[in-house]
């Protein structure tokens, strides 16, 4: 189910169509999910970029701000359900941890979400490579951090394949811990609920599914 070089390939494969063409998910099963959470990166990202814009009104970059916002909680939302996901997947596989199995700090999902950014750093930085308007030192810049970025994709894609390996083998758990952030939910934040805002409930509907 969880196959490392198939994400990594989607995450690269799909960077470069997103900046050519419309955004499309042509993937099924657990790369859908995967697909999805990799938009939401890539939307967070060059909705960033509008931000730190200085020639657009302070109006403009709070729509661009409030964007962000739920975008990231979209990004947060579906790296749990890619756990949640494998973790159906183990338990319709019988898979069951050992009674010493020890549990990582990083689920898969958020692994894979560190990927998708990393995947589109390498994109923006590559695209530094063809720039004719820089000198030398640029371009020497460029090539000393692409290889830092190649080194860090190499070893979290390895770290993702020899967890999901122990997992699959029992000799470690896979549990996900729910953010339940309260930002965004008038129940929970006053200024929200100060100001009347009744809707975008998301964290009690993530309550309700645990």
């Amino acid at each position: 189910m969880l196959d490392v070089s198939q994400i990594l390939q989607l995450h690269k494969d799909t960077v470069a169509h997103w900046h050519q063409s419309e955004i499309a998910n042509p993937y099924e099963g657990f790369l859908n999910l995967v697909c999805q959470q990799h938009e939401q990166n890539y939307r967070l990202w060059h909705e960033e970029d509008i931000a730190r814009r200085q020639d657009v009104s302070d109006a403009e970059i709070a729509g661009v701000k409030r964007r962000i916002d739920k975008l990231n909680q979209q990004r947060n939302d579906l790296i749990e359900k890619l756990d949640d996901a494998l973790i159906a997947e183990l338990s319709a596989r019988g898979v069951q941890p050992a009674p010493d199995a020890r549990q990582n700090s990083e689920t898969p999902g958020s692994i894979i979400d560190r990927l998708s950014i990393l995947a589109l750093r390498i994109y923006h930085m590559e695209e530094q490579r063809s720039r004719t308007d820089v000198g030398p030192e640029h371009h020497q810049r460029v090539q000393q951090r692409l290889a830092i970025l190649y080194e860090q994709r190499e070893d979290l894609a390895r770290a993702l394949a020899e967890l999901w390996e122990d997992i699959l083998a029992g000799r470690k758990r896979l549990k996900v811990y729910r953010q339940f952030k309260m930002y965004n939910d008038p129940a929970f934040n006053p200024y929200l609920a100060r100001s009347g805002q009744t809707g975008g409930n998301q964290t009690a509907g993530r309550i309700g599914q645990v």
